[in-house]
Order: structure tokens, then C-alpha cells, then sequence
């Protein structure tokens, strides 16, 4: 696994593609990133990484796999709001699934040996049948981000069929850490963290009694590393098998952060889930991934980075 590789992240300067970056770079490959910088950050990203400053969904893409020769791809940019997809379809379905299309092609055309796709758990499955979700549970999804996440699994499977093009799909949790937007709509940890911080009351829409399947971001980077062992095709489940409440959240933050106001709840959003979790057997089995940080130590570490970044100069 480890090796002087070179490999493609897209949106390496991203929460997740960042923490992917680093431990890369740990081990020794070339890494380049392409990012549009929409929600990424340039000081996200450490010193030696070629990177581009461009849109998954631009021509420019096919020059850089001329130019830089990559190995392998880890693609996680993606337009990643549920709230959004359902504004603007269109435009979810244009980075989701036109933008992955041109990825996938030029992999193909480039001659890559593996692709490495962030796709999603939370949003695919719509109402589960039962918990937590197997991989073979019926995909239904909710919201277009939900479908245009199943739409890129499917053209990978298509390409691999067709082409030969190697790809592993992770299907991702609720997956929470520092480097995360706490000005999104995405990442209720994130935004919790801030909003306490700043002494506000944070916002909860519908109950709170919606369950999601928290997954932390360095667990979801041993995973995407695992992915490239040989033998490992397919989708898999990126999760604990566990759902916790968003109120169960806020008040393991409010105790972390000694935080006594009481949330403001405003009406449930179109194209959530109410309840999920993964059964992420099957990565465990074929991949030796398991998660390593429990969601209180995780939400320690996330509480702690927010209170840093409130503490730092602007």
C-alpha cells in the first residue's frame, strides 16, 4: 500500500480530501488535488502537493491526467447538501454526476488503475427496511444528492463491466472531524460546534429525534487507503452500525463545551432520512476496516479543533 504512486484527489483541499492528503503524503505518495476551492481551503493542504485550482466539471480536467499521470484516483468532490440538491437539482446533477462521468472517463482513457469513489450511505437507501442498512438493502433515495450519488456507483460499475476500470465505491456514514464547514447546511457537528462557541442557540430542524450513522474522518481515511488492496471491488459501508439522535449530539457537545441554552427546533427539512445506520460488515471482512474512534472521543477531538479555530486570530 505504501508506495511513490501518484495519486489524484479531487477535492483533496476539502474536510475529508484534506485528512486523505495528509496521510498520502504520510506514506510517500505524489499527490495532486484538483479543487475548485468552493468549500475547500489552500490552508488545508501541506507543502509538495501539486495542486489545480479548477471544477471536476471542466474540460481542464482531461489535461491534467495527460499531464500529471495519475495511478490512482480518489475522488471526493461533489456538491454534498441535501438541502441544495433539492433547490437546485440541476445543479447537483452537473458536479454529481456530469462531472463524476468526466472523471471516470478520463480515468478510463488515462489508463487508471483504481478509482476510488466517496459516495454515500446516509443518502442512498432512503427510509430503511431495517438498520443498520447491508449493502444489498433496495436503494431509494430521498433527495437528487441521494440519486446522484447512486447514478455515479452505477457508471463505475458500467465502466468496469465494459472497460476493466477498477473502482471500490464507500459509502459513507455521517462522517464528522475537524477541517469540516460549520457554515454549510452539511455537518451538524460542525455547526453545533460553532454555534455553541459562539454562545447562540443552535438550530434543529424537525425533532431531533432524526438518527444519523457518525462516522469520524480519520476512520473514513483508513478506509479509503484499505480500498486500494487488491482484490477489494464494489461498494461498501463506511459506518458503525450505530444511529445516534441529533438532540442525543447536542447534548454530548453542550457537555463537552459547558454549554446550558436550549436549541431552537424549526421544521423538518425535505429529502432527509429520519433514521440510518450501516452495517459495515462487509468492509470489515474484506478490507480489515473497522472504526477505531468512538463518537464521544470524536466529538472531543472536533470540540477542541472548533475551540482552537475560535481562539486564533483572524
Amino acid at each position: 500500500m505504501v508506495g511513490s504512486k501518484t495519486v489524484l484527489v479531487t477535492g483533496g483541499a476539502g474536510f475529508i480530501g484534506s485528512h486523505l492528503v495528509d496521510r498520502l503524503i504520510e506514506l510517500d505518495y505524489r499527490v495532486v488535488v484538483v479543487d475548485d476551492l468552493s468549500t475547500g481551503k489552500l490552508t488545508h493542504l501541506a507543502r509538495g502537493v501539486n495542486f489545480h485550482h479548477t471544477s471536476v466539471t471542466q474540460p481542464a480536467i482531461d489535461e491534467i491526467f495527460h499531464r500529471e499521470k495519475p495511478e490512482i484516483v480518489f475522488h471526493l468532490a461533489a456538491q454534498v447538501s441535501v438541502n441544495h440538491s433539492v433547490r437546485d437539482p440541476a445543479g447537483d446533477a452537473q458536479t454529481n454526476v456530469l462531472g463524476m462521468l468526466r472523471l471516470i472517463d478520463a480515468s478510463r482513457r488515462h489508463g487508471v488503475e483504481k478509482f476510488i469513489y466517496s459516495s454515500t450511505g446516509g443518502a442512498l437507501y432512503g427510509d430503511p427496511e431495517y438498520i443498520p442498512c447491508r449493502e444489498d438493502h433496495p436503494i431509494r433515495p430521498l433527495s437528487p444528492y441521494g440519486l446522484s450519488k447512486s447514478v455515479g456507483e452505477k457508471y463505475l460499475d458500467l465502466y468496469r463491466r465494459t472497460y476493466r476500470l477498477n473502482y471500490v465505491a464507500l459509502r459513507y456514514g455521517n462522517v464528522y472531524g475537524p477541517r469540516q464547514d460549520p457554515h454549510g447546511e452539511a455537518g451538524v457537528i460542525a455547526i453545533f460546534s460553532r454555534t455553541i462557541l459562539e454562545d447562540k442557540q443552535p438550530r434543529i430542524f424537525g425533532s431531533g429525534e432524526q438518527e444519523r450513522d457518525f462516522v469520524y474522518v480519520k476512520d473514513v481515511v483508513e478506509a479509503n487507503l484499505l480500498a486500494l488492496k487488491e482484490g477489494v471491488i464494489g461498494a461498501y459501508n463506511i459506518g458503525t452500525g450505530t444511529g445516534n439522535s441529533v438532540n442525543q449530539i447536542f447534548q454530548m457537545l453542550s457537555e463537552i463545551l459547558k454549554f446550558r441554552k436550549k436549541p431552537v427546533y424549526s421544521p423538518a427539512r425535505l429529502g432527509e432520512v429520519h433514521q440510518i445506520s450501516l452495517d459495515a460488515t462487509k468492509a470489515n471482512l474484506e478490507m480489515g476496516w473497522q472504526p477505531q474512534v468512538s463518537l464521544r472521543e470524536g466529538l472531543e477531538f472536533t470540540a477542541a479543533y472548533f475551540r482552537d479555530m475560535a481562539k486564533a486570530p483572524a
